[in-house]
């Protein structure tokens, strides 16, 4: 139930209809007792910057989920970024302090390394590769490197994406051996689509399949569909692999504890989630 002391949690982008979040935060909430929503609002690019400054005078509003296309934008409307958006040119969580000023922070590398090692993907000194640059695919990138990969190849239709990720990841991570200009998945540990790849039937594959070994790791972002055709072709091969929702869910627990609410697990997170 919504009410005149409920705390508005806003869910920035566009379009709207890919939005999972709603349909698993305000179940956790209403479960735990919590008088809080997350409300999906619809916001396209030459809007945003306006429309954040003004949500954000509201007086019941706690904070924001950032999502396409604005967590790279969002980094420069932010009065405090925390190393990870500082890193990764993204930023998709922004709590409002009581002083008003918005802290900035990223939760998608964290909830994709969370997720890969609960399922046993040992990170430390490996090699990993992630296609696609933009916002999730830099926070990856950076989570990985906090995780102590020991090699990251970068690549990006945009090669210039790489290429900046590429130089803030060599600044933060001195030891770290980043290389650019290569989507290909042989030789690596870790493999990673961090593009929209997959979110419609009949998209092309991000990579060669057939170049993945057996024993890798493969993980997806897109969240439209469960198993997406990257993720079939890679399971077919014997990699272990995993979903795109697996990276919302392992962050959720770290956005709840951002927002100042109770936290909890993703195992109830996913008993309650009311996901189609």
């Amino acid at each position: 139930m919504i009410s005149g002391t409920t705390t508005l949690v806003a869910h920035l982008g566009y379009p709207t209809h890919s939005f999972k979040a709603p349909m698993i935060y305000n179940p956790y909430f209403a479960h735990a007792g919590i008088d809080a929503v997350v409300v999906p609002m619809g916001v396209q690019a030459p809007e945003y910057p306006a429309v954040l400054r003004s949500l954000f005078r509201l007086t019941n509003i706690r904070g924001a989920l950032v999502t396409m296309p604005h967590k790279v934008s969002t980094v420069a409307l932010l009065d405090e970024a925390t190393p990870a958006v500082q890193i990764a040119g993204a930023c998709n969580a922004i709590l409002r302090r009581p002083d008003g000023s918005l802290l900035g922070d990223l939760f998608d590398g964290e909830g994709f390394v969370r997720g890969a090692l609960r399922k046993g993907c040992v990170l430390a000194g490996a090699r990993a590769l992630v296609v696609g640059c933009g916002g999730v695919g830099s926070a990856i990138a950076a989570s990985l490197a906090e995780a102590g990969v020991g090699a990251i190849s970068l690549f990006d239709a945009r090669a210039e994406a790489a290429e900046a990720l590429a130089v803030r990841l060599r600044q933060h991570y001195l030891r770290l051996a980043v290389h650019t200009g290569s989507n290909d998945p042989a030789d690596h540990d870790v493999v990673v689509n961090a593009t929209p790849m997959g979110m419609d039937d009949g998209d092309p594959l991000p990579m060669d399949v057939s170049r993945i070994a057996p024993s890798a790791f493969v993980g997806e972002v897109v969240m439209k569909q469960t198993m997406t055709g990257f993720l079939r072709a890679a399971q077919a091969r014997g990699c272990r692999i995993q979903v795109g929702t697996d990276m919302l869910f392992e962050q959720i627990p770290a956005y709840l504890e951002f927002f100042g609410f109770p936290t909890t697990t993703p195992e109830v997170l996913r008993s309650l989630a009311t996901l189609a």
